[in-house]
């Protein structure tokens, strides 16, 4: 008999990642595309991407059941439509509709931050947690939050914006979102960056960090952990604001797992030690006991499979409503 499959997709500025996953969340088969991003012909291009890839493998299009998309920004889960994407000049795009169109599949739409906050949930460090928190640290500060197995999307698809929740009430630096002193600018590896280049114009204490012309938030980590001064009193601000954060949505949420992830997770243990030392300053103490802080183990792949997570949730779904 033969095996169903589920696409996993997750829509990025650079790439668009695809995967062929089983009902149990096994990687069968994943590859990239390039990202169109004038935005005109990315469901076009998955569908051939997908047909491609089946031809390659030599599977009949049958054994794939649904797709399971994440995309970038706010989205319509009834709908599939994307409110907007700044990247990709995308408004009220009706994105479900297109690719079901493209490619013959029935598809669900979800926030990208949402899905990978999903498949850590299902698949990664989050280990089957139904009460969970994934804060995303890379460009900019995403996040997903999870209670009794269910996204959190809110009234109108606002819900687990984790970067947009003010962590500096005055005098914090401008944010993207037109407010000032989000976590965003603070926690991200853009954040990181600025917080130490003030640090080094302030010139009192001696760094390495000003050896390094094209600073990256790595090299603030790595100079950390040789003591550098500088880059030390970076990670405790920084470890600091994220761990009132994210001490403040467990004192309200009272999650078992909080999945730290994105590009500047890959610091590892220096980061998630610092983060669990501040959480646990601001948390309430019952929240906290609850709450283990902990780096996503997915990396790349928490997408795709938190896109297959949807993809066989909605796929059962209809089936059940067919019996």
């Amino acid at each position: 008999m033969n095996e169903s499959w589920l696409v996993g997709v997750d829509l990025g500025g650079t790439t668009v990642k695809l995967a062929f996953v089983s009902a149990y969340g096994e990687i069968r088969h994943k590859w990239e595309i390039p990202t169109d991003k004038s935005g005109k012909t990315v469901t076009v291009d998955i569908a051939k991407a997908i047909d491609s890839k089946l031809r390659e493998i030599g599977k009949p299009k049958h054994i794939l059941k649904w797709i399971g998309m994440g995309a970038p920004g706010p989205v319509n889960i009834e709908t599939g439509v994307v409110y907007k994407t700044t990247n990709m000049g995308w408004e009220n795009y009706p994105l479900k509709d297109h690719l079901e169109a493209e490619t013959g599949l029935p598809a669900v739409i979800e926030n990208d931050a949402n899905i990978a906050a999903l498949g850590e949930m299902w698949k990664g460090a989050g280990d089957g947690a139904k009460h969970l928190i994934l804060a995303t640290l890379g460009t900019g500060v995403g996040g997903g939050i999870i209670v009794n197995g269910e996204i959190v999307h809110g009234k109108n698809g606002a819900g687990g914006e984790i970067g947009h929740i003010c962590a500096v009430a005055e005098g914090g630096a401008p944010c993207n979102c037109g407010k000032t002193g989000c976590i965003e600018t603070i926690a991200s590896a853009t954040g990181i960056v600025r917080i130490a280049k003030e640090k080094i114009a302030a010139g009192d204490c001696e760094t390495v960090l000003k050896d390094h012309p094209a600073l990256s938030s790595r090299e603030i980590f790595e100079a950390a952990e040789q003591n550098d001064p500088a880059a030390a009193y970076v990670i405790e601000y920084v470890t600091n604001h994220l761990g009132l954060v994210l001490g403040n949505l467990a004192s309200s949420l009272n999650p078992s797992k909080i999945v730290i992830g994105g590009g500047v997770s890959k610091a590892g243990e220096i980061l998630r030690a610092n983060v669990e030392k501040s959480f646990k300053k601001y948390v309430f103490p019952r929240a906290g006991e609850a709450a283990d802080i902990v780096i996503a183990s997915l990396g790349n792949d928490a997408g795709v499979i938190g896109g297959a997570w949807i993809a066989k949730n909605a796929w059962l779904q209809s089936e059940a409503q067919l019996h």
